[in-house]
């Protein structure tokens, strides 16, 4: 990887001098409260970086350039020498621009990354002085605000560059952190990811945040702890990860037992997970094993007061969408079911082929047909066992349709229902039309 932590050029030099050597021949600037630019210097950089920044294909009106120095050949270290430049764009990032003596594409690094070294108690070997390039922090945001990242920009560290990528440490107001992977050279109209320190703090790579400490990056949880579970004295707590939908995971152990994740978007709490109702092994942190077996005689409780004989084993929560709690049931003996309990009052448990009628399908259990098997024999179908289900369809009148096999081979039942427990009526898939289950297609 490439890095400024020794001088600009130890990442910028293909074939040049060493940077001790380059440094001897342009004078470090001072720092950039105290340059002073000369004119003769802004003139020339004005005259002849342009025509350079387009050669190395960056999108970039210039609107301030300076000279900064020469580096003739030196034979002895085989340097073939090189000019070195600083511009400022409209509206955009300012460069470090170094001509290339064998003729290829002029080399840029970002002045983000020339005035914050890898090492923050080193001073930039080359920094960018002009007036528009100070600013590092109003800089980096637009990257932050691409990767979808709320971090108001307390600290810049420039890590370095790959071939293909930029790595920019930044610390957010608060202590979270980031790291941001881009362009190389650094470009704000190419694609941009932002990953959170905490992710690497818990990596065994050799890319890690060091603008703040872990803990320090940590203690955001407790403002997380106040906005989604007030009543949670946290005991332990750590980062979880990226979820599939975007949001960022933090799970806590509440002194009173309880586990619980934090689900995060844009700096605030998006929902609050109970860890006896996300899957196995998500949390770590809390021993659920008698929280589990606690809800899960809760769920059985439940669905016999809906009329259902569950004795339930294991369940597992859908996504909640409304006010009641939907959870698939894996009943002694291992048949499958769906509950679908509210806040209060009475709720109802499915068998996995109803289910299916109200949205919602059974994959931890074993499915029990019978009861679609009873709905065929309200209509005098006896002499279909119930093998096999299709999707459901929805017909223009509200009504829903669900294809059946039967078990004996021969073409099933289209079964029309008005709601998931009333069906209608039932036609044979030799005169319905629209069965696609194999055993129920016409045959020759």
């Amino acid at each position: 990887m490439r890095s400024l932590g020794l001088g600009l050029l130890a990442a910028l030099m293909v074939a040049l001098a060493a940077p001790a050597a380059y440094a001897q021949r342009v004078q470090a600037p001072a720092k950039p409260a105290e340059a002073k630019i000369d004119a003769t210097q802004r003139k020339k950089g004005m005259a002849e970086a342009p025509p350079l920044v387009q050669a190395a294909g960056l999108t970039c009106q210039v609107t301030d350039a300076r000279f900064i120095g020469a580096a003739p050949a030196d034979k002895k270290t085989g340097s073939l020498g090189s000019s070195l430049y600083e511009v400022a764009c409209q509206g955009g990032l300012g460069y470090l621009v170094q001509t290339n003596a064998t003729g290829g594409a002029p080399n840029l690094f970002s002045c983000i990354e020339a005035n914050n070294p890898a090492d923050p108690a080193s001073k930039p070997a080359n920094p960018c002085l002009l007036p528009a390039n100070l600013d590092s922090k109003s800089q980096i945001t637009p990257f932050l605000t691409a990767a979808k990242v709320n971090c108001p920009v307390d600290k810049v560290r420039g890590i370095g560059q790959t071939k293909t990528n930029t790595l920019i440490e930044v610390e957010c107001t608060g202590g979270t952190g980031y790291i941001v992977t881009a362009s190389a050279p650094l470009d704000p109209t190419k694609p941009v990811t932002a990953n959170n320190c905490l992710a690497y703090d818990a990596s065994q790579g050799n890319i890690k945040c060091i603008l703040a400490e872990p803990a320090q990056r940590l203690a955001v949880v407790d403002t997380y702890a106040k906005q989604g579970a007030p009543g949670c004295a946290i005991k332990d707590k750590r980062y979880v990860g990226t979820f599939t939908d975007g949001t960022e995971g933090f799970e806590v152990a509440c002194s009173d037992g309880k586990g619980l994740i934090f689900k995060i978007k844009n700096g605030a709490v998006a929902q609050t997970l109970d860890c006896t109702k996300v899957s196995p092994g998500t949390c770590t942190l809390t021993d659920t094993r008698a929280a589990l077996a606690e809800q899960a005689g809760l769920y059985t409780k439940l669905a016999k007061n809906a009329g259902s004989s569950c004795t339930v084993e294991k369940y597992a929560v859908f996504p909640q969408k409304g006010p009641e709690e939907v959870v698939e049931l894996v009943c002694n003996g291992g048949g499958g079911a769906i509950g679908v309990f509210p806040a209060t009052g009475k709720g109802r448990v499915l068998d996995c082929g109803h289910a299916l009628l109200a949205g919602y399908k059974c994959s931890l259990g074993k499915a029990d047909y019978a009861p679609l098997t009873d709905d065929l024999k309200k209509f005098d179908k006896k002499d279909c066992q119930v093998s096999q289900v299709g999707q459901p369809l929805k017909a223009p009148d509200g009504t829903m349709k669900l294809e059946v096999a039967c078990a004996d081979g021969l073409p099933g039942y289209m079964i029309t229902y008005s709601d998931p427990g009333t069906p209608k009526e039932a036609v044979g898939c030799t005169f319905a039309g629209n069965c696609t289950l194999p055993s129920n297609k016409k045959k020759g």
